[in-house]
């Protein structure tokens, strides 16, 4: 049986701020039911205390060395669906905000990489492969492969991109300081990048495998301007990167069960998605007309989401005869924007800044598309979710958007979403009228696409089986010396 520690800074239903914590949660049950021994390992942040501190067992506690000072470190434990979480504890650390921003969020999550490594010897068993996802865990294969190398010289790892553009970007005098990092190691064949020290890049070049969450994005990222300045060194790293596409839990996202909607609904019978329409509205304070079709946003509001696009085109969009529905929250000048939106399509823009899951699966279930015009999208879950719940995404083909939605083909009468190439707002305003025509004028063409959207297989099962074919050859069994 495969052994795999997951390494990550936030995991659902514990704590989560981005798609990062579903992935972290989704993934490892979809490992554990193939068999894997799969175990998950991050910090232990406030909100996790708050909510599940009566049920976390302490494995140890001690102190270690950082740098030239000596500090605490708690680990925890507690079991949840299945999976067995260890939590990495230091109040200092991880006592307030999950992402503290620059320096400091640097130091903490190079406290967090020293950590995993000196608790690896209470845990109670030996992973084979440690899987380290983003930015916030890329020290550990460096450290791996240069301080603990004696200590796991047959430890695999594995390092997963979820967004390039994050990249922990720190001065190497506090990388030296805090994780004793030699000053040999700030090369541009190692640690140095664009005259900082750089934790991603650390993760790209001592992991035994890269992966990202999608092929096209791996494309990407090697062969374009998408690679934030790190295409050199992805594409010399040849046949070890790779991208494996995010799946969702199709149990937790289900329109026939889910507790947050006030009726359940499947393919086989949408009656249910009107009466989640008809709520949302209500919610939202609509009043367009009943027929009216809603497209919404469930998003951050940052320009990697296309929102400039939309803030172009808001007056088409709104005068089409679509209502439009938003929930997110972010850069300040969209939030400005979106409020102001509202304000001038009253009952036919509704918009909740924020994020409350209850209402986003209210906005999947109710709505009837989901636009996600995004500049660059590693993967992207909510589109995902979406055609889960029966609501077509109409999406920019990029990244993870043009691995999971297959546009509709008026000719072929095939597909399960809407989809454009260019980044412009024209480009996007002709694909959204191309799905306002679909929707008023070929109701058996619109059903047809909502029950091949419910009924593609999204789940992680897939990715899963990948996954283990992966970590079978980081495995001391079938391992490849480097």
């Amino acid at each position: 049986m495969i052994k795999v520690l997951f390494v990550a800074s936030e995991a659902m239903p514990l704590v989560k701020t981005g798609g990062l914590a579903d992935v972290a949660y989704a993934l490892p049950k979809a490992l554990l039911s193939l068999g894997a021994d799969v175990r998950v390992i991050m910090p232990k942040h406030r909100a996790i205390k708050e909510k599940f501190e009566h049920l976390i067992e302490e494995v140890t506690h001690a102190t270690i060395r950082l740098g030239w000072r000596e500090t605490y470190l708690g680990l925890q434990t507690f079991e949840l669906d299945g999976i067995r979480y260890y939590f990495i504890d230091n109040e200092d650390y991880f006592g307030g905000k999950i992402y503290r921003g620059g320096d400091e969020e640097n130091e903490q999550y190079m406290f967090f990489c020293r950590g995993v490594l000196e608790a690896l010897p209470y845990l109670d068993f030996k992973p084979d492969v440690l899987h380290c996802n983003d930015w916030h865990t890329g020290m550990i294969p460096f450290l791996l492969r240069t301080q603990y190398a004696d200590a796991y010289p047959d430890t695999g790892t594995v390092f997963t991109i979820h967004n390039i553009k994050f990249q922990g970007q720190a001065k190497f005098d506090i990388m030296a300081d805090v994780l004793s990092v030699p000053e040999r190691y700030y090369t541009p064949s190692a640690l140095e990048q664009g005259g900082s020290a750089n934790m991603m890049k650390a993760g790209i070049v001592f992991a035994d495998r890269v992966t990202t969450v999608s092929p096209t994005y791996a494309r990407e990222i090697v062969e374009t301007e998408l690679g934030m300045g790190m295409q050199g060194i992805l594409a010399s790293r040849g046949a070890d990167v790779s991208g494996i596409v995010n799946g969702i839990d199709e149990d937790e996202f289900d329109p026939a069960s889910d507790p947050a909607l006030p009726a359940h609904y499947d393919a086989a019978d949408l009656k249910g998605k009107r009466e989640c329409k008809k709520a949302l509205r209500a919610a939202f304070g609509l009043k367009a007309e009943w027929y009216a079709p809603i497209i919404c946003m469930i998003t951050r509001l940052t320009s990697q989401k296309g929102l400039d696009l939309v803030r172009e085109a808001a007056d088409g969009l709104l005068g089409s005869g679509a209502a439009f529905v938003l929930l997110g929250s972010g850069d300040e000048e969209y939030e400005v924007f979106f409020n102001k939106l509202s304000e001038k399509y009253p009952g036919r823009a509704g918009v909740y800044l924020g994020y409350n899951e209850e209402r986003a699966r209210l906005i999947y279930a109710g709505s009837d598309f989901l636009l996600m015009p995004s500049l660059f999208e590693p993967c992207g879950l909510s589109q995902m979710i979406a055609q889960r719940y029966g609501t077509l995404p109409i999406v920019r083909s990029t990244g993870g958007l043009a691995d999971t939605v297959d546009p509709y083909n008026k000719y072929e009468k095939t597909g399960d979403g809407f989809a454009f190439a260019p980044y412009s707002a024209h480009d996007m305003m002709l694909v959204i009228n191309l799905t306002l025509d679909v929707y008023r004028e070929d109701k058996p063409m619109l059903r047809q696409l909502r029950a091949n959207a419910m009924t593609k297989n999204h789940s992680f099962a897939a990715s899963a089986e990948e996954y283990l074919k992966l970590y079978g050859a980081l495995a001391p069994s079938g391992k490849v010396k480097k």
